[in-house]
């Protein structure tokens, strides 16, 4: 049985942030709405410009090294919004010095890379959180129950579609984008949270048949690709997902056919529900039309949630909602996806250790 440290109560909660781009704007934000429970101490990034950014909004201790912020911060958990390639390495590093990890996501671009960040972290006895925002939004909840409480009957056909853009621009403004080292391509990078939705909703997964190219972008990895999907319950399935999308972010959908009923969520990222029939009358049919939000960003609302989660576990009051074994789940269909493109072959599930 796994041992963790004991329940932290009478003070706030303590983090530490690591890389300071895009993504820990997201970070930031949720920590600040739960800053009576939570306070960010350190935060660290190897640009100068975007670490002295980062210590002028949040009033945090500046760092330029992993190494040097963990010898100096008294936090809790170590958030890392780093290249996708640096989280095991650093994941591990923290494990190491006794404070639990957050990642974002993919939690790691290689399979063995996410098995040794769940091992060390199990060593040394701290959490480590894989970040799944998506999960919160309320259309994925929606759907989640009715998935949950068998609305659908058997489910025979699901689809889901991520069709954004992202220009050369986009790739050229960071030598590490667009690398198989440190990013992955769409699957593994913009649509992860898209791959995680085939588990988590629809259950295991039987085997994978992909196709992955660069099709515009000057890079290593893939701006395109398919995946197709059957499930052990024999439901099949179908992920497209193009960066190369004219001229704007287009959709960000999931399709779910059943025997009793058939939903369709939609919108920029899953944020509006589109179509939502049953056979069978359920309260929740009254959810569906407050679920649905606007939103600009692909990203979603979801981190303020999910901290809402890590504060809990990190009290004493919850279990993780996305732990490293649950994070492991999208990151082996991503690798059974990459493996089945480049062989081409269907790749079965469960990937052998």
């Amino acid at each position: 049985m796994l041992h963790y440290p004991p329940p932290i109560e009478g003070r706030r909660i303590r983090f530490a942030l690591v890389g300071c781009g895009r993504i820990a704007a997201n970070h930031f934000g949720a920590l600040q709405q739960h800053a009576g429970q939570a306070e960010l101490v350190d935060v660290c990034d190897i640009d100068r410009s975007a670490l002295d950014a980062a210590t002028r909004l949040t009033g945090a201790r500046g760092h330029t090294s992993l190494t040097g912020l963990l010898q100096a911060t008294d936090a809790d958990v170590v958030v890392l919004t780093t290249p996708s390639g640096l989280h095991a390495r650093q994941a591990i590093e923290v494990a190491h010095s006794g404070r639990s990890v957050m990642t974002e996501k993919p939690m790691a671009t290689r399979w063995q890379d996410g098995i040794r960040m769940v091992e060390a972290c199990d060593t040394a006895g701290v959490r480590l959180f894989v970040v799944k925002q998506n999960r919160r939004n309320p259309t994925l909840q929606l759907l989640k129950r009715a998935v949950e409480k068998r609305r659908f009957g058997r489910i025979y056909l699901v689809t889901i579609n991520v069709f954004w853009t992202r220009p050369q621009a986009y790739y050229d403004s960071a030598a590490w984008r667009g690398t198989w080292e440190f990013d992955g391509g769409a699957f593994m990078n913009q649509a992860s949270h898209y791959v995680d939705l085939l588990e988590w909703l629809i259950g295991p997964v039987e085997s994978v048949q992909a196709y992955a190219a660069t099709l515009e972008r000057n890079i290593e990895v893939e701006d395109t690709g398919v995946i197709g999907v059957r499930w052990r319950s024999g439901a099949l399935g179908s992920m497209n997902v193009t960066m190369l999308t004219y001229p704007q972010n287009l959709e960000g959908s999931i399709t779910i056919l059943g025997e009793k009923g058939s939903v369709r969520v939609g919108g920029l990222a899953v944020n509006e529900i589109q179509h939502w029939e049953f056979s069978e009358p359920d309260l929740d049919d009254e959810r569906v039309r407050s679920a649905s939000y606007e939103t600009t960003s692909v990203y979603g609302f979801g981190h303020p949630l999910y901290y809402e989660n890590v504060l809990q576990v990190m009290r004493g009051e919850a279990q993780p909602e996305t732990d490293g074994r649950e994070g492991l789940r999208s990151l082996e269909l991503l690798t059974a996806a990459y493996l089945s493109a480049r062989d081409g072959r269907r790749v079965p599930l469960p990937l052998e250790l």
